[in-house]
């Protein structure tokens, strides 16, 4: 029996095993397609980012700012001296928290959006904050985000939406989410919603928790997200944002809702929805799923049209919308199984070198080839158990009289009742070519 050995992975830093990952690589597939199939481009972001970054984009009172980033370095003497003797910036490092500020960031230092210049990017890792770990919420995460630039009109907001249904149906769990739709307005109406939303609260004060208190002071629209039952409760009766947007923001949303029902494409409008980030104006929307607790939030964006401009760059619309793999996994209920091998190497003993060889060449001639080579010795009848529960469709058996003219005895591990036959190399190469081809084409 095995042991657990000297060492715990750290709280909310989970591993992620072979069955589970499965589930996620499937996932990652299925969102890389489609979005790369839509024209958008995969950029590939740092996991540390200057703290000030956030700082920016996100408001130096944000909770993730104030509360759940991981710093990476210290500024006394002694921790820069650890540190390989860092200046001012690497001693702003943080674990970046989420991943829209960081391709804002990548997209303006690149050039990507000079000159008015459209982008569609996506990408994909991990992400970290320092929070109560509980189901579906790790302090490392994974995301998969999507982010577009250059476009004002409400048609790229819909093709973010349409994207996400998309995926939800290609993994099986659409029915168990439901779209909600929000908007934010313009600055102007923000400001104006803000201030109405700050005279009701302040009316209520000694009914916020501790917390909410200190969101109203930062950022009074903070206290939507609010996760607090009484302010949840105090907030059925606070002033609606929808009664503040503007007109220009009103057609949009009008247009948007207009595209998404000739999409077929249902939700349900929340006029308190609100993103936890101040950079979002306009269109917000959110899935959710039920059965996930309070954590129920799997995918979420929206616009951020001010956000290029607050990092330095020149006006810019811009929106796009992350989801959460770790949650959407928790719902994916057809779990993929592990794609089976095409070919099982049996040996006998003293042949190891003429087996690698044998290896070697297939998966030269054969690159989408799946095989193993069995290593460790053993009987025929063992190897041959072990073969077929690896799931190989193809036994490769070698003996003595096969390893000097080049041959393998075939076996047929899924058709018991198939007679065995002795092939060449050459045409074992040309066998498991037809197999391979049956496979991916599904034939």
């Amino acid at each position: 029996m095995g042991t657990s050995g000297d060492f715990q992975n750290l709280r909310g830093i989970a591993d992620c095993l072979p069955a589970a990952t499965l589930t996620r690589r499937h996932l990652e597939q299925l969102a890389c397609e489609l979005l790369e199939g839509a024209g958008y481009a995969e950029i590939r972001l740092p996991l540390l980012e200057d703290v000030n970054l956030f700082q920016r984009s996100l408001g130096a009172g944000d909770d993730i700012v104030m509360k759940e980033i991981y710093h990476c370095f210290g500024s006394s003497a002694a921790e820069r001296e650890r540190n390989g003797g860092m200046g001012v910036a690497e001693r702003g490092a943080c674990l970046r928290p989420e991943g829209t500020a960081p391709c804002v960031r990548a997209a303006l230092q690149h050039g990507l959006l000079r000159s008015g210049a459209k982008q569609r990017l996506w990408y994909g890792g991990a992400m970290f904050r320092h929070e109560r770990p509980q189901r579906g919420r790790e302090r490392q995460f994974h995301q998969i985000g999507a982010e577009v630039f250059g476009f004002a009109g409400p048609d790229i907001d819909a093709e973010l939406i349409a994207l996400g249904t998309h995926l939800w149906q290609r993994l099986g769990i659409a029915n168990q989410l439901s779209l909600r739709l929000n908007s934010l307005g313009d600055a102007a109406d923000r400001s104006r919603y803000s201030a109405a939303l700050s005279n009701f609260l302040r009316g209520h004060l000694s009914q916020l928790p501790p917390d909410d208190q200190l969101r109203l002071e930062r950022s009074p629209l903070r206290v939507l997200d609010s996760k607090e039952e009484a302010t949840r409760a105090l907030l059925t009766e606070a002033p609606l944002i929808s009664d503040y947007v503007g007109e220009q923001a009103h057609v949009h949303f009008c247009e948007l809702r207009e595209i998404l029902a000739a999409m077929d494409i249902d939700c349900q409008l929340d006029p308190r929805l609100v993103r936890g980030l101040d950079y979002y104006n306009r269109t917000v929307f959110e899935w959710q799923a039920d059965g996930l607790g309070a954590q129920n939030a799997v995918a979420a964006g929206g616009r951020y049209d001010t956000l290029v401009t607050q990092l330095g760059g020149s006006d810019t619309p811009a929106a796009g919308f992350a989801l959460g793999v770790e949650r959407l996994a928790l719902l994916v209920t057809d779990e993929p199984l592990p794609a089976p091998p095409d070919a099982y190497i049996v040996l006998a003993s003293g042949l190891a070198s003429c087996a690698a060889q044998l290896a070697q060449m297939l998966r030269d001639e054969l690159p989408q080839l799946r095989l193993i080579l069995h290593c460790g010795g053993g009987s025929f009848k063992s190897q041959l158990r072990r073969a077929d529960r690896s799931g190989a469709v193809l036994a490769l058996l070698l003996g003595e009289e096969e390893a000097a003219q080049h041959n393998v005895v075939v076996k047929e591990l899924r058709q018991p009742d198939t007679s065995q036959r002795t092939l060449s190399w050459g045409a074992v190469s040309g066998l498991l070519r037809e197999r391979i081809e049956e496979r991916i084409h599904g034939k």
